[in-house]
């Protein structure tokens, strides 16, 4: 969190512009704001193996690299919150693509500092109370076509047996389908159950939706597990158990 009475967030800066890096370290490090830079793709895994941050500011339009392999690398490996930095040029593009890989925000340059900072706090607010609440999810397994979700390990088998890996989204996401199983749940409900409603996407739900079937369905273009239900919002269509142990 960002508080004066608390230990500082770290966060990482990822962009080529020595400048930009300069003036965003200068205006956080002032707002009690531990901050490291890099340049490229290998400083940054260099400030990982270091010290894990708490937060990435990761710009795409990198001279030598794709901003978004590194996104997809940093995503394998780490829920750090990630607030991805776009410019014009194939802005739209680029901000639905990160989103789909699991970026958490996106700022357009160029953007204000205090809209920067607002956006920062709302996603570590985000991140921290999904950590902290963890113990009011409910316990058990649910079993539904094949596939079991334990509760308690956070974690996907498919009826092959092999662990599926979901970002914290998409598991909380799958949590609210399975808790209530052939009823068509609001986008604003959805919105509320993965805890994401200080989002400022409107659409951030849809994007979840289109992450979390890739990974449940044979056909994510012809989705049978997970149906949109127009005006509304989308219906886990699958029958589902629970055992509480």
């Amino acid at each position: 969190m960002i508080n004066d009475d608390t230990d500082p967030a770290h966060i990482l800066i990822v962009d080529d512009d020595a400048e930009f890096r300069g003036m965003l370290a200068n205006y956080l490090a002032s707002r009690n704001i531990l901050v490291s830079a890099s340049s490229c793709g290998d400083e940054m895994s260099r400030h990982f193996a270091a010290r894990e941050p708490d937060l990435v500011l990761l710009d795409l339009s990198l001279d030598q690299e794709d901003g978004l392999d590194l996104l997809r690398d940093l995503r394998s490996r780490s829920d750090v919150p990630i607030i991805i930095m776009t410019g014009h040029r194939r802005e739209e593009i680029d901000r639905v693509v990160g989103l789909e890989l699991g970026a958490d925000d996106y700022v357009s340059k160029p953007f204000g500092l205090r809209e920067l900072l607002a956006r920062i706090r709302a996603v570590l607010r985000r991140h921290e109370f999904g950590r902290n609440s963890s113990d009011d999810q409910p316990s058990g397994r649910y079993r539904f076509d094949g596939w079991e979700l334990d509760l308690k390990a956070h974690r996907l088998v498919n009826e092959g047996g092999d662990v599926v890996s979901l970002t914290k989204g998409e598991y909380a996401l799958l949590v609210a389908f399975l808790a209530a199983p052939g009823r068509a749940l609001s986008r604003e409900h959805l919105l509320q159950a993965t805890r994401v409603h200080e989002d400022v996407f409107d659409r951030s739900i849809d994007v979840q939706v289109l992450r979390l079937r890739r990974k449940l369905e044979l056909d994510p273009s012809a989705p049978r597990t997970i149906q949109t239900e127009r005006g509304v919002g989308y219906r886990f269509t699958l029958s589902v158990k629970h055992f509480s142990s």
